[in-house]
């Protein structure tokens, strides 16, 4: 077949096919748009999930009818500066969005600029574009989306559901709504009252609120500040906004986000470098819930790389990968013994669950009835049946029966309810430690809490001493990629910080001739090619470290106090100060939470006294 030059509408509905995937990716479109031209109310409408309306207005700069003109036209942009594609400061620059979804749907545009006495509009239709004229609008921007793929209706079946679009337009606009707190957004999807995120503004708090909207109270319960400033290739570089504590985890990543310069990403290295930021705080397969923004310099970082954004590319990936787990990993120690609230949370239901007929009733300041269930709570009424004689049993009550002084200072050296996690009071089951706090109570797993402890001591004990190495009486080779290969040795010197010391062995092969001692017998040529692996694809050597991190969890849990031990009120409170004093106390080896913390008020609604 001759070669021959495609028609303009077919180019248009090819670059549809790349820039446009799915309703959402045109409100993606739209919105960044919207954004760039410095809105500050953004309103997006859509009907039968993006497939048969995509309305989205905003209050920006708006457009002259020159520029509405152009706008529709393949390549057309005010967005790059002299065509340098290295540095590009806004999140849409390829001039293809418009164009592209107006090739596939019925796209009207219509806008005012703010010095504008009437506004101008643009319609086209499947490609066909009608001439600019004019239009009663207000300032800004208004972009309607009709009938999408109408122009490929193949496109549609591999579509899903008119819900799970619109569930993908939802994610979209709170992944950028997350990205600028500063503009005020509002959602209609169709199906429930309308989402708004309030305009606020840059500072820290007002992000953790926008944040907070999107993720719920939980994570802003369980929130870290995270922030962090490098160097970058070519400028300083800042990393910022909020991580979860290691014991509020899903089994998903969906409530990770993160972002480069403002633009939503899902980048490996990023995703890398939180995985390793965390490491052993959180059980393995479990993500952890953050909220991270990442700036650097424009010509650092190449986006340029994949037809919906979404991936970057860095100019030194090495930079970037340490600010982010230096960062992270700063804000997780200053958290100290810290652990998820949701553990007194969780607390308190399961008890109401088990102690009230139903789960938060209100206080006894009321009758209440609850229906069908049949429950109806009164306040009690003072009996007039019983005899003298039959309150005298009760009237010991007057007197207190025992020392009530539970604020005194205890006996016992080293506990005060004025600490962190308080005094110890008892033990129960030979294994939970109850201890009060000045405004409340706490409950210790011991052996979760010891084995976290003396898991901190052995890591410590390893970073600071080296690790002991042993010698293979002979050295081991194993055949490897040439590519593998040279990366291992050129990474020697860092695996020999870890015990592994290896020497190039000729082309495509490496001698092992030291292991660390921690592991005893191991498959040796298994650990090399799990490390040349994990250095190829994401640049660090993983593996090792997380084997000798498993061995010494190992060997903390068989030297931690053990359940069922009696503990005395001296030892108990030694676990508590030495907890207050550790860094990530607040879970175990596991991932699970070493104690919970139950508020006075929270009990106390427990008993209809709130």
């Amino acid at each position: 077949m001759a070669i021959r030059q495609l028609s303009p509408e077919t180019v248009n509905r090819i670059a549809a096919g790349e820039v446009v995937e799915r309703p959402a990716s045109v409100v993606k479109e739209l919105v960044e748009n919207a954004i760039d031209a410095g809105a500050t109310q953004i309103e997006i409408v859509i009907a039968a999930g993006g497939l048969s309306l995509i309305r989205v207005t905003d209050d920006g700069s708006g457009m002259t009818p020159e520029d509405l003109l152009l706008a529709v036209e393949r390549h057309a942009t005010s967005k790059l500066d002299e065509e340098d594609l290295f540095d590009i400061r806004c999140l849409g620059f390829r001039g293809e969005a418009l164009p592209s979804i107006g090739s596939i749907a019925r796209l009207e545009i219509r806008s005012r600029p703010a010095d504008a006495n009437q506004g101008a509009a643009v319609v086209v239709t499947r490609g066909a574009k009608a001439p600019v004229g004019p239009a009663a609008v207000n300032r800004g921007t208004v972009v309607e989306v009709r009938d999408l793929f109408s122009a490929t209706p193949a496109r549609l079946k591999f579509l899903k559901s008119e819900r799970a679009e619109a569930m993908a337009v939802t994610d979209i606009v709170r992944r950028l709504a997350m990205a600028h707190p500063d503009i005020g957004f509002t959602l209609q999807t169709g199906e429930k009252k309308p989402a708004i995120f309030a305009r606020g503004d840059r500072s820290s708090a007002a992000w953790l609120e926008r944040i907070g909207a999107i993720m719920g109270r939980e994570f802003m319960d369980d929130a870290l500040e995270v922030s962090g400033a490098g160097s970058g290739a070519s400028a300083p570089m800042r990393v910022f906004g909020f991580a979860g504590l290691p014991t509020l985890h899903r089994q998903d990543s969906t409530q990770q986000f993160l972002f480069v310069n403002g633009r939503p990403v899902r980048d490996k290295l990023l995703i890398g470098a939180v995985r390793a930021a965390y490491g052993d705080l959180i059980p393995r397969g479990r993500s952890p819930l953050l909220s991270l923004f990442l700036d650097v310099a424009p010509s650092d970082v190449d986006v340029n790389v994949h037809p919906a954004k979404a991936e970057v590319r860095f100019r030194d990936a090495g930079r970037v990968r340490a600010l982010m787990v230096r960062a992270l990993s700063d804000a997780l120690a200053t958290a100290g013994h810290r652990a998820s609230a949701q553990g007194g949370v969780l607390t308190v239901e399961s008890f109401a669950a088990g102690v009230l007929p139903n789960a938060g009733m209100p206080p006894p300041s009321s009758s209440y009835s609850s229906g069908s269930a049949g429950y109806k709570w009164q306040p009690p009424v003072a009996s007039s049946g019983f005899s003298e004689t039959a309150q005298t049993p009760f009237s010991v009550l007057d007197a207190p029966s025992a020392d009530a002084r539970t604020l005194a200072e205890p006996t016992a050296a080293g506990g005060t309810v004025d600490k962190p996690l308080g005094a110890v009071r008892a033990q129960v089951h030979e294994n939970y430690i109850v201890a009060q706090t000045r405004d409340g109570l706490v409950i210790v797993d011991q052996h979760a809490a010891h084995e976290r402890l003396v898991y901190e001591k052995l890591k410590a004990s390893l970073a600071s001493g080296g690790v002991a190495r042993q010698g293979l009486l002979i050295p081991a080779i194993v055949e490897l990629d040439d590519n593998d290969a040279d990366s291992l040795v050129a990474r020697s010197d860092e695996l020999a910080e870890l015990g592994l010391v290896i020497e190039s062995f000729g082309g495509g092969a490496v001698a092992v001739r030291e292991v660390p001692a921690l592991l005893g017998e191991t498959d040796v040529e298994g650990l090399v090619k799990d490390l040349a692996a994990e250095l190829q694809s994401d640049g660090t050597a993983r593996a090792l470290k997380d084997r000798l991190d498993s061995v010494a969890s190992r060997m903390a849990c068989h030297g931690s106090v053990r359940s069922g031990r009696r503990l005395t009120v001296e030892e108990m409170n030694a676990l508590l100060r030495q907890m207050e004093a550790t860094p990530y106390s607040g879970q175990c080896n596991h991932g699970r939470p070493t104690y919970v913390a139950l508020k006075l008020s929270d009990i106390e609604r427990l008993f209809g006294r709130r």
